[in-house]
């Protein structure tokens, strides 16, 4: 009996476009960019329109009609087909399995999305990714698939320097590893899960974030969640920027610590809360503190915005409080030598207690790490229940992090971790100015890789993104409950493995989408003036995409506005 290979599974392209796909050429010096602050200079502050007040009011009112709309469906829904509320209704007895309030986002508003969601592909996630086609006929609810595949552009994914490739030094490191050790390494860290190579790995990363010694894990959200519960108690304190990642919440809840939050990147608000929590000690006895924690994220993933690091570090010398950077979207992508945060603003890593980072995003692999002094991290190796519990990492893994490591700080492939670096450098920056002179509002700093693009109404997530995809790009929408309730965004991830030319064809379909859906409603401040003066005769510059194509890619490498 003859089997059919499905056509996603059948690759045509040559050995070189093949790799062309999955990281474009260079086609100019050009377009290269070193990212980084000048020391001394304070944080600039991104500057961030808002919206005219008749898109928040018409926001509210889509989700109350969307929210009415679902209700009355769900009354009729449960007289007339009762057998598609199994799940929320009462049988023989027995409690339902959800209540209907608590799902309902779910069943009448986020569903009704789902295509635009959690897409599934094949293959290498590089500059272009292979989507499964599919279609639904019972709104998302069920799909049916076409076994053929289609390649889009790709905006969606954490590929930052584009290390995640099929072939390449650290493609064939990691198969020799594979043929060498096995694919796993059978058992948990502090029993029969250390190998030659964790050791290594560790070294590299410690050299590489500037601290003493590391500790890589299997899983960056695991490195967070349980990392709390060996550092602090309930008679400790951590104080959280309120944007911080949900694993840093989950670990922080563990631990059983007193939390305060301060609202995001307010230094002021940070001071304010550390003057409060030392002269006021524990709750009913007010003790002090035996350990004072801040915990803030290098890089934001879902607004782009970077930590004020060097705020925070004069705060640190002054209040003498632990500081914990969690750089899971920073490391690898940011800084001239791209070390992150401390390597971008210049500062180093000395004046932060405790790094975290993940592997997934720059280097193309998979996990997290903590980087700090010896004496924590000889603790962290005694106590840490991923050590104890956890699997340890794949060798094959360990070898591409070891590799791409090495690959970005020069020691292997000459100027290619160089190029990579300012690649990512010149197509974020290119990318977030050339929205801006578009007339979109753009959150985020001028060098972040992630760029949101905000949307507000929610029928305009799916619509921008089904749009896009029929023109063959892939991207990311996102919110509520990730974000506000007003602020739905699409979140371009920004890869070294995009051309010039890619970005370009970008603007060009952002523009002509943003034309289609009204959300050109940026006051055109962010983007820059045309003419010197424009803003003083009252003049909001409006620019046309060709006249974004012809002067961002130059403009784009100077102070940005």
């Amino acid at each position: 009996m003859s089997k059919t290979i499905p056509n996603a599974l059948i690759d045509n392209d040559s050995p070189q476009e093949k790799a062309e796909k999955e990281f474009g050429s260079l086609t100019s010096k050009e377009w290269l960019f070193v990212s980084k602050h000048n020391p001394g200079e304070p944080l600039p502050v991104p500057i961030e329109d808002e919206p005219p007040y008749f898109i928040l009011i018409a926001t509210y009112l889509n989700y109350l009609i969307l929210i009415i709309i679902g209700h009355i469906r769900d009354f009729f829904g449960k007289l007339f087909h009762p057998e598609l509320f199994r799940d929320v209704m009462v049988k023989d007895g027995i409690a339902p399995w959800y209540a209907n309030f608590e799902s309902f986002y779910t069943r009448r508003l986020k569903t009704r999305l789902d295509d635009c969601f959690a897409r599934p592909i094949c293959g290498v996630p590089g500059r272009y990714i292979k989507c499964y086609d599919r279609t639904s006929d019972d709104y998302n609810n069920t799909y049916n698939y076409s076994g053929t595949v289609t390649e889009r552009l790709n905006l969606s994914s954490y590929n930052y320097l584009g290390f995640a490739q099929s072939s390449g030094l650290c493609t064939s490191e990691s198969i020799k590893t594979l043929e060498k050790y096995g694919t796993n390494s059978a058992g948990p860290r502090v029993s029969v899960g250390t190998t030659d190579l964790h050791l290594e790995c560790e070294n590299v990363v410690a050299k590489f974030t500037g601290k003493d010694n590391a500790l890589v894990f299997s899983m960056g959200y695991g490195t967070n969640a349980n990392l709390f519960t060996s550092l602090v108690d309930s008679k400790c304190c951590v104080i959280s920027d309120s944007l911080n990642h949900g694993s840093i919440r989950t670990g922080v809840r563990l631990s059983g610590a007193s939390v305060k939050t301060f609202a995001h990147n307010d230094m002021a608000a940070l001071e304010s809360t550390l003057r409060s929590v030392i002269s006021q000690g524990q709750p009913k006895t007010h003790r002090p503190w035996k350990k004072i924690f801040v915990a803030v994220e290098g890089l934001y993933s879902m607004e782009g915005t970077l930590c004020n690091l060097p705020k925070l570090v004069e705060l640190r010398e002054r209040y003498k409080f632990y500081l914990f950077v969690d750089e899971a979207h920073s490391i690898g992508a940011m800084g001239p030598h791209g070390k992150g945060v401390c390597d971008y603003f210049g500062i180093s890593s000395s004046n932060i207690d405790i790094m975290m980072g993940t592997f997934t995003k720059s280097f193309g692999a998979t996990g997290g790490y903590i980087a700090a002094d010896k004496a924590i991290i000889d603790r962290l190796k005694l106590d840490l229940t991923t050590n104890t519990y956890g699997e340890s990492m794949s060798p094959a893994v360990l070898t591409q992090i070891i590799t791409s490591l090495k690959i970005i700080d020069g020691q292997l492939n000459g100027n290619e971790g160089k190029e990579r670096l300012q690649r990512i450098a010149f197509n974020s920056r290119y990318l977030r100015l050339g929205l801006k002179r578009l007339g979109f509002i753009v959150y985020g700093a001028d060098d972040s890789p992630v760029i949101p693009l905000l949307l507000y109404l929610p029928p305009k997530m799916p619509a921008f993104s089904r749009m896009m995809y029929d023109r063959k790009v892939a991207v990311v929408v996102v919110g509520y409950p990730a974000t506000d309730i007003t602020s739905s965004r699409i979140r371009f991830c920004v890869s070294s493995s995009l051309k010039k030319e890619d970005i370009d064809y970008l603007l060009k379909c952002c523009d002509e989408i943003g034309d289609t859906l009204f959300l050109k409603f940026s006051t055109g401040i962010a983007g820059g003036e045309k003419h010197p003066g424009d803003y003083k005769k009252g003049i909001p510059p409006r620019w046309s995409l060709k006249e974004v194509l012809e002067k961002t890619p130059e403009d784009c490498k100077k102070a940005m506005y």
